[in-house]
C-alpha cells in the first residue's frame, strides 16, 4: 500500500500505541509500519496488541526528527504542570521583589538620616550607600521584568496562544512601563556631589548640599519620598500568597460563579475574617511612614515639626481628625502629607465604625435568646398591667364605700387611668407582635408551597427527559 493511502487511513489512538500526530506519520515511519504490519492489521482492532505498540515505539525511535505532538489528555496535563510551575515562580519572584523594594527603602532612610549627621554628603560612605540603593533598584527592575515574563507565559498557556506578542496589549504595556518607572525612582544626589567635588555640612533633608540650590534639594526630597510607591508590591504579594488563590476549591467555585480573584476580593475576605488585625497593621505602617515623610519635609525649616516625636503627634491628631492646633506644618510638602493623612483617617474611621458595628451585632443564637427573653418580659408586663387595673378598680371602689378622703379618691382615679393606658399600650404591642409573627408564618408557609411546587416540576421534568431519552436510545443505537 502506498504511504499516501496510509496517511488517509485512521490512525490508532495514543493509548493504543499508534502515533497521535494530526498530519500522519512521516515517510520513514510509513516505511517501518509497512515492513512490520500488514494493511489488514492497520484497519483491524488487532493493532491494539503488543505488536502495534512495538511498531509505534520503533517508529518514534527511528524518526526522532519528525514532530510528534502529544494527545489532548497529555497536552492538558503538560499545560497544567507548566501552569503550576509558573504560578510558583510568580509567587517567588513577587516575594523577592517586595523584599528588594523594602530593602532599598530602608537603605534610603538610613542614608537620608545619616547624611550630614554621620558622614559628609560627598564622602566615600555616602557614595557606597547610594550605590547600594542603585544596585537594589537594578535588582528590583530585573525581578519585575522576570515577573511579567512569567505572567505573559501564563497568559499564553491559559488562552492557547502561540505568539507572545498577542499578550502584549496596550494596557499591559502601559502597566509594565509604569511599574518600571515607579521602581527606577531613587535619590541620586550623592552622584552630583561626588561629580562636582563639593563639600557641605548643611542639615539638608536629603544628601545634597546647599551649593546646588533649593531646587535640587526639593528634587532629591521628592525622589526620596516617591520610593515609597514601591510598596504597591504588597498588594500583589498578598494576592499571590493568599489562601484564596492557592485553594483549588476556591478557584473552582469562583469560576462557576464568575468571580474574579482580585486584590479587592482578597481584602474583603481579610476584613471579614481578621478585621482588627488588618486595620491595626495598616494604621501602624501608615502612621510611621507618614511621620517620617513629614519629618523629612519639615527638617529644613528648623521647626519643632522636623522632630520625629512631634511629627508622630501631628500625624496622629490629624489622622484622628482632632486638630488641636498646637503644631502645624510649615512647608508645602508637609501640608500635602497632613492632607493625605486626614483623608486616610476619615476612610479608616469609617472602616473602624463598620468593624465595631459588626463586632457588636448579635449572631443568630444571641438574637434568638434576646427575642425569647423580650417576649417573656412583654408577657409579664401585660399581666402586671391587667393586675394593676383590677387593683386600682378595687381600691377606688373601697374609697367610695368608706367615704374616705377625696384626695385619696382622686389619686386612685389617676392610678386607674394610668393602669388602663398602660394596659392598652401593652395590648397594642402584643397585637403588633402577634400580627408580625402571623405574617411571618404565612410567608414561610407560602415559600414551602412554592418549594413543593418547584420540586414537583423538577420531578416531572426529569421523568419527561427520561422518557424522551428512552425513546431516542434505539435510534441512536
Amino acid at each position: 500500500m502506498p504511504c499516501s493511502t496510509l496517511k488517509n487511513r485512521k490512525e490508532p489512538s495514543e493509548g493504543d500505541g499508534g502515533a497521535p500526530g494530526a498530519d500522519g506519520p512521516g515517510p520513514l515511519a510509513c516505511a517501518l509500519e509497512m515492513e512490520m504490519t500488514s494493511c489488514s492489521r492497520l484497519g483491524d482492532s488487532s493493532c491494539d496488541g503488543p505488536a502495534g505498540r512495538s511498531g509505534g515505539e520503533a517508529a518514534e525511535a527511528s524518526a526522532p526528527l519528525t514532530p510528534r505532538p502529544a494527545g489532548a489528555e497529555g497536552g492538558n496535563l503538560h499545560k497544567l504542570r507548566d501552569r503550576k510551575f509558573l504560578l510558583e515562580d510568580k509567587r517567588r519572584l513577587c516575594a523577592l521583589a517586595l523584599a528588594t523594594a523594602v530593602f532599598g527603602i530602608l537603605l534610603m532612610i538610613i542614608h537620608t538620616e545619616a547624611c550630614s549627621f554621620v558622614y559628609e554628603p560627598c564622602s566615600s560612605i555616602a557614595l557606597v550607600m547610594n550605590c547600594s540603593i542603585s544596585l537594589s533598584t537594578g535588582c528590583l527592575l530585573v525581578l519585575i521584568i522576570a515577573f511579567h515574563y512569567k505572567d505573559i507565559r501564563l497568559f499564553i498557556i491559559d488562552h492557547n496562544h502561540l505568539d507572545w506578542r498577542i499578550a502584549m496589549t496596550s494596557h499591559r504595556v502601559i502597566a509594565i512601563t509604569l511599574e518600571l518607572l515607579v521602581c527606577i525612582v531613587h535619590p541620586v544626589g550623592t552622584y552630583w556631589e561626588v561629580g562636582l567635588h563639593v563639600n557641605s555640612s548643611s542639615l539638608a533633608p536629603a544628601c545634597v548640599s546647599n551649593h546646588h540650590g533649593q531646587a535640587l534639594m526639593n528634587v532629591e526630597l521628592l525622589l526620596s519620598m516617591l520610593m515609597f510607591l514601591r510598596l504597591y508590591l504588597v498588594r500583589r504579594t498578598i494576592l499571590l500568597h493568599s489562601k484564596v488563590l492557592l485553594s483549588a476549591s476556591y478557584r473552582s467555585i469562583g469560576s462557576l460563579n464568575r468571580i474574579n480573584f482580585t486584590f479587592r476580593f482578597v481584602l474583603k475576605i481579610l476584613m471579614n475574617k481578621y478585621p482588627g488585625r488588618t486595620l491595626l497593621v495598616f494604621i501602624l505602617i501608615f502612621w510611621l511612614t507618614a511621620s517620617w515623610m513629614l519629618t523629612l519635609c519639615e527638617r529644613k525649616t528648623q521647626e519643632t515639626t522636623g522632630n520625629m516625636g512631634t511629627a508622630l503627634w501631628l500625624v496622629a491628631i490629624t489622622f484622628l481628625t482632632v486638630g488641636y492646633g498646637d503644631v502645624s506644618p510649615n512647608t508645602t510638602c508637609g501640608k500635602a502629607v497632613c492632607l493625605f493623612t486626614g483623608v486616610m483617617g476619615v476612610a479608616c474611621t469609617a472602616l473602624l465604625v463598620a468593624v465595631v458595628t459588626k463586632t457588636l451585632a448579635l449572631n443568630k443564637g444571641e438574637k434568638h435568646v434576646h427575642f425569647f427573653m423580650l417576649d417573656i418580659q412583654i408577657s409579664k408586663r401585660i399581666r402586671h398591667a391587667a393586675a394593676n387595673v383590677l387593683r386600682e378598680c378595687w381600691l377606688l371602689h373601697r374609697t367610695r364605700l368608706t367615704k374616705g378622703n377625696r384626695g385619696e379618691h382622686r389619686r386612685h382615679q389617676r392610678c386607674l387611668l394610668e393602669a388602663i393606658r398602660m394596659q392598652m399600650i401593652m395590648y397594642d404591642l402584643s397585637a403588633n407582635w402577634n400580627n408580625s409573627y402571623r405574617e411571618l408564618e404565612q410567608r414561610i408557609h407560602s415559600m414551602e408551597q412554592k418549594l413543593d411546587e418547584l420540586s414537583r416540576c423538577f420531578h416531572q421534568t426529569s421523568e419527561l427527559m427520561a422518557q424522551v431519552l428512552h425513546r431516542r436510545s434505539p435510534e441512536i443505537r
